[in-house]
């Protein structure tokens, strides 16, 4: 299972309701900020989730709406949260500005509590956990660098109890070691193999991130078959022209581009506050239907097998 909280979902500047990009990625005990966008760090505090694991810093690309909140935030985890490490990923260009604005203005290197690691993304796998795995792949938009993310649970063979008591097995550890892929014994002596109470298998959920983007020629198999695709759609396509000049997606597009590779969920982000929600809602659900425009604090959870849901947004109030 996967969760999405949207921290921020403004283009270039903050709105009256919109903070700027960022989104955690909620993975079991495993969490992963996207992109860090000023004042990401109250929004964090906002959403409930707090800083608690908070360790796994990915960067789309190196422009300042989407960086320019981890000085803050590598401030409060340096003095407050209790926080050993910080991995922070990105590509070289991305990198070099995170140096500087870290380490050139925001923080004592050598005072500093917690260490921070700024790993150079390439295209690939990166993490590998047991239960699933994130890969970079190259984005076009502005400048070197620029990466999307595809988070992709593995694939699980159902226990089946029915079949496991038919064969005498009993409740206890011995269904955890067939799980595991281990043979077991009876008290009979006859083996019982894992191929002999395992479902076939189920296929894992597969989210993908993409930040800015302005060409999805070289995407369009990292996407194919997402359970939810989250990616910008800064313009209308009636300014389609602005869009491919400063490298952008229109709402139509990025539809589109969700039918032809075969995506089950569409949620956009990185809304320009020149548009009305409503109107991007109506462009991109004329080629989509399953799409959402996403809002600050949106949750949604995608479990295997089912549907991408959305929760009730929640967040704290002052008391």
């Amino acid at each position: 299972m996967f969760e999405i909280v949207f921290l921020g979902t403004s283009a270039s500047a903050p709105s009256v309701y919109r903070s700027l990009p960022a989104q955690a990625i909620l993975a079991g005990e495993h969490r992963f900020l996207i992109d860090c966008g000023e004042g990401t760090q109250r929004q964090i505090l906002r959403s409930g989730i707090g800083f608690k694991r908070m360790n796994r810093i990915l960067l789309t690309h190196a422009h300042l709406d989407h960086i320019l909140g981890l000085g803050g935030l590598m401030s409060t985890f340096a003095r407050w949260e209790n926080i050993e490490e910080i991995e922070i990923y990105g590509g070289e260009a991305t990198l070099n500005r995170v140096q500087a604005l870290l380490f050139g203005v925001v923080l004592d290197f050598e005072r500093l509590p917690v260490k921070i690691h700024l790993i150079d993304l390439k295209p690939g796998r990166f993490f590998d956990s047991k239960d699933f795995t994130v890969d970079a792949f190259p984005v076009s938009h502005r400048g070197p660098g620029n990466f999307g993310f595809i988070f992709q649970q593995k694939v699980h063979r159902p226990f089946l109890s029915d079949k496991a008591a038919a064969l005498g097995v009993p409740a206890g550890p011995e269904r955890g070691q067939l799980v595991r892929g281990e043979s077991i014994t009876l008290n009979d002596g006859r083996v019982i193999t894992p191929e002999m109470v395992l479902g076939d298998d189920v296929p894992g959920v597969k989210l993908v991130h993409i930040g800015d983007i302005g060409r999805t020629h070289n995407v369009r198999d990292h996407i194919a078959g997402a359970d939810a695709l989250v990616i910008e759609s800064t313009f209308l396509h009636d300014d389609a022209d602005a869009a491919q000049a400063f490298g952008h997606l229109t709402a139509r597009q990025a539809g589109i581009l969700a039918a032809e590779t075969g995506v089950k969920t569409l949620i956009l982000t990185h809304v320009s506050r020149r548009y009305r929600e409503r109107d991007i809602v109506a462009e991109v659900r004329s080629v989509f239907p399953d799409s959402y425009v996403a809002r600050d604090m949106d949750h949604f959870v995608l479990h295997r097998g089912r549907p991408v849901e959305k929760k009730q947004a929640t967040y704290q109030e002052e008391r």
